[in-house]
């Protein structure tokens, strides 16, 4: 049994942890499968989104994840709310008598910065460039559904990697796995503590997709290009876009994973997103399976994630 009363990140959860996440995940996605979907387990229950950062896809997940579990959900966003200082807003929302907040915050650690004075359990649905931990489960559970174990499992991870707080989850919880972790991208998106983590950096695709299990691309904020940098569109395309000369490198079975939504031709060409390797699409089962997973812990008796 995991127990923490809140939920911020991967970087601290043991490799067991993990797997148990993902275990209660994959039970989660087979009652989504199921015409009656809604189960009672967080029924009395109430969430509440505390986005200060807008992400239909990641809000969308919780909300849904919530409701199959037969929670109250209340919709608090900062343009719904007004401009309230963070720990005030919590505050309020603690008295009030909430038992989960999902905050999305654009400070790194504002989660656990918010935990310390509630009584609600906290999730992290994205920090800054910190974490995001629910995007990285449900990458992590695509992958084994898709090859099994994590041992030995050679990863790439291509793109921006200084802005995305889904790699920074990823390599903490691939690494803990067991997996072999290659990340690559141009040198001003690569952060300049990359080498505390366990992962062989390149800054050539090539290298880091050769016998690849797994690719993870990253999505390309439009504006590193409008202040210069990355170079051009054109520069990146040609030395980091995941098409089918750069699968040549890889195995013949490796899937190709994207957090979305995708730049097309410029993070993936449309060749490959077309293609039975390209399974975006679990993301959207998974995603809810995976958020299912985390309330359902942080919901048991005795405190779900302690920590």
């Amino acid at each position: 049994m995991i127990r923490r009363k809140d939920f911020f990140g991967l970087k601290n959860m043991s490799s067991d942890e993990i797997r148990y996440i993902l275990s209660t995940a994959e039970t989660m996605k087979y009652i989504l499968n199921h015409k009656n979907k809604k189960v009672p387990h967080l029924q009395g229950k109430s969430v509440v989104l505390l986005f200060y950062m807008a992400s239909a896809r990641e809000k969308l997940s919780y909300e849904m994840a919530a409701q199959h579990l037969s929670a109250n959900v209340v919709d608090m966003t900062r343009e719904k709310f007004g401009n309230e200082k963070l720990k005030d807003m919590g505050q309020l929302v603690d008295q009030m008598g909430a038992d989960f907040i999902i905050l999305r915050h654009p400070m790194a650690g504002a989660a656990e910065f918010l935990a310390e004075g509630v009584q609600a359990s906290v999730i992290n649905a994205g920090d800054g460039y910190n974490e995001n931990p629910g995007q990285s489960l449900l990458d992590l559970l695509i992958i084994k559904e898709n090859k099994r174990s994590f041992q030995g499992l050679k990863v790439a991870i291509v793109g921006d990697i200084i802005h995305s707080r889904v790699s920074r989850s990823n390599i903490w919880a691939l690494t803990k796995l067991g997996a072999d972790v290659r990340v690559a991208g141009p040198p001003t998106l690569m952060p300049s503590n990359l080498s505390d983590f366990d992962v062989n950096i390149f800054y050539n695709a090539k290298e880091a997709v050769k016998d690849a299990d797994v690719i993870i691309t990253t999505k390309v904020r439009v504006e590193d290009h409008e202040k210069n940098i990355i170079p051009s569109f054109e520069e990146y395309k040609s030395l980091f876009r995941i098409d089918e000369n750069l699968l040549k490198y890889a195995k013949k079975d490796v899937i190709i994973m994207h957090p979305g939504p995708i730049m097309k031709d410029i993070e993936i060409s449309s060749k490959v997103i077309d293609s039975k390797q390209c399974i975006i699409n679990d993301h959207i089962a998974n995603g809810v399976a995976v958020r299912m997973a985390i309330l359902y812990i942080l919901s048991q008796i005795g405190g779900g994630f302690n920590g």
